[in-house]
């Protein structure tokens, strides 16, 4: 009998599992070459032979002046030489900074160029693979968007925009109100590439307070209307309605003047700016204020970009400690280009540094810095995602994946400025009391400076700015210099320095349509509330709040989510030195 062990096989035959895999590893394979080998393909289509030399790129529009080696032929003119010309080295026909050519951020013209030659000469179906293969590439480049509300001028809004335009920024929804809102400086901020204006104003107001009456709703269906987040915060972007008025998470705020008001603006137009930032298809959103400005340190290239594009793709908020601006003068009138001194934050100290110059640092006021300590924060767009007051955002659905960043800050420039004393008084009628400013201020020092104020004269309060705000001892400034309680930044103080010197500032200015649109802003609402039947009451109110009856509505919805709601995060003071025996134990 024939052995047939002699004859087996020396290896086992394939089962279908490992013939599966060995499928899924070949389709992976032609799936990561495919849209590869399309790109190259699309390169080879588009070039026409030879590049764009980097030093022309960014020459003034109609200079016909090259840097020696430039010219195109061996014949170029260089037939002439004469003093005239070491004039011309000395100046431009044209300023140009050299960061965004013309401002303009728009590769549409030349990608749909490329496009178009393609598809003429391949098959649809290539030029569709190829098309979502580009835009893909294009999509790395993250889209990042700011919010704000504010009422500020134009030299303090164009320095601001545009810094953050140089570090990535590409959108701005811009809430406004007072010299903000004027005609002079709405026509301008229009005419900018990238910008929204949201007129704050008592119209905007009334659309945010309206809202559907829980009173008037069975508990079953206002779960119900909670749990379809999405679909509630999608009205929003219609001017219908607010939910925030219908939470508990920032009710604490309501009905309060002063900054707890403002506190209670920011929010609502954070909560409109999300639906804003998702419908322009932007990556994260960060709300900013106009004396504020992210510096992207430990990012390449200085770009903020770069910065959250190296997030991990799990994290869904990125948390920037703040730096206080700290004068050396009292008679500043540009703080992004004369201040340079910031002290750090708490979260970028060693501790036994930070409390033990605990009181060098405070120099008698309250806190270690004047005003809030907490830092700002990005949120990566997504569903069910909302403001947590101005300096956090939080998700209906989950908490949030936070990272606090260890080299990037948010430079605060507070009272960088003596008038800064006298306009904050300006904003709000408070009763210069002890007592009063209480229910106006959250911070220490905000109340003693409005009532500073409110009551000194102008000598006084001089005395006072110089006393509490001005850094004139060199001494103690070098020695937390040395200890790096004190720390000097120069990046937005050159980049806004660069874009005033290139005109970029006043040619905004200048090229300014004379057409406003806020008529058209307020057209589009009114559409769109007549385009709809909404089961709303208008309930305006000078101070953002409604009918106080209606708490009891609330608290019928609060019972079935209070799970979801996180408390608003206000603005608060670093640790005070009877927190340090507290930390230690901690650790």
């Amino acid at each position: 009998m024939p052995n047939h062990h002699l004859h087996a096989p020396l290896r086992p035959s394939q089962t279908p599992s490992s013939s599966s895999q060995s499928f899924t590893a070949k389709l992976l394979l032609l799936l990561t070459i495919l849209p590869l080998s399309l790109a190259a393909l699309a390169f080879v289509l588009q070039w026409r032979g030879g590049v764009t030399d980097p030093t022309t790129r960014w020459a003034p529009p109609g200079s016909n002046q090259l840097f020696p080696g430039m010219e195109t032929s061996p014949v170029s003119a260089v037939s002439h030489s004469s003093s005239s010309d070491c004039i011309n080295l000395g100046r431009s026909s044209s300023p140009s900074f050299p960061y965004y050519h013309d401002w303009k951020f728009d590769y549409g013209n030349e990608f749909f160029t490329i496009s178009l030659f393609t598809k003429e000469i391949v098959h649809d179906w290539v030029y569709n693979i190829l098309f979502t293969v580009i835009m893909i590439s294009f999509k790395l480049e993250i889209e990042i968007c700011i919010t704000t509300s504010t009422s500020a001028g134009l030299e303090q809004i164009l320095p601001w925009m545009f810094y953050h335009k140089v570090i990535g920024v590409s959108t701005f929804f811009l809430f406004v109100e007072g010299k903000a809102a004027s005609p002079n400086v709405t026509k301008v901020l229009e005419s900018i590439t990238g910008v929204k204006v949201i007129y704050r104003t008592k119209e905007l107001e009334e659309q945010q307070a309206k809202s559907v009456s829980a009173a008037s709703i069975s508990i079953t269906l206002s779960y119900i209307v909670y749990l379809l987040s999405y679909l509630s915060i999608l009205y929003i972007g219609f001017g219908i309605f607010s939910r925030i008025w219908n939470e508990t998470w920032l009710s604490s705020f309501f009905y309060k003047p002063c900054n707890y008001e403002l506190f209670v603006k920011q929010s609502l137009n954070m909560e409109m700016a999300i639906v804003m930032a998702r419908d322009a298809g932007m990556d994260w959103i960060i709300h900013l204020d106009t004396d504020e400005l992210i510096h992207p340190a430990g990012a390449r290239e200085y770009s903020l970009r770069q910065l959250l594009l190296d997030v991990p793709g799990n994290v869904d908020m990125v948390i920037f400690p703040n730096y206080e601006s700290s004068v050396e003068r009292d008679d500043i009138k540009e703080p992004f280009t004369e201040v340079s001194m910031f002290k750090r934050n708490y979260d970028h100290l060693p501790k036994d540094t930070y409390f033990g110059m605990y009181k060098e640092s405070t120099r008698g006021n309250p806190n270690y810095f004047l005003t809030y300590g907490n830092g700002k924060s990005a949120a990566r767009i997504q569903d069910h995602l909302r403001p947590n007051g101005a300096h956090r955002w939080h998700n209906y659905m989950k908490s949030p994946n936070e990272i606090k960043l260890e080299e990037a800050a948010v430079l605060h420039y507070t009272y960088a400025k003596f008038s800064d004393l006298t306009s904050r008084r300006d904003r709000c009628g408070c009763k210069p009391t002890r007592e009063d400013v209480k229910r106006c201020f959250m911070l220490e020092f905000d109340r003693s400076a409005f009532i500073i104020a409110s009551t000194a004269t102008e000598e006084e309060m001089m005395n006072w700015y110089r006393e509490h705000i001005v850094w004139g001892d060199k001494e103690l400034k070098m020695k937390l210099l040395r200890k790096g309680i004190l720390t000097r930044i120069y990046a937005p103080m050159a980049i806004i320095q660069g874009l005033r010197e290139s005109d970029v500032f006043s040619s905004v200015i200048a090229s300014a349509p004379s057409a406003l649109s806020k008529e058209k802003f307020f057209l589009s609402i009114d559409s769109s509330n007549s385009s709809r039947a909404v089961a709303s009451e208008s309930l305006p109110s000078r101070k953002l709040g409604r009918n106080r009856n209606q708490a009891t509505g609330r608290k019928v919805l609060d019972a079935e989510i209070d799970s979801f709601q996180e408390a608003a995060i206000p603005p608060l003071s670093p640790p005070g030195r009877d927190d340090d025996h507290s930390i230690g134990e901690a650790r």
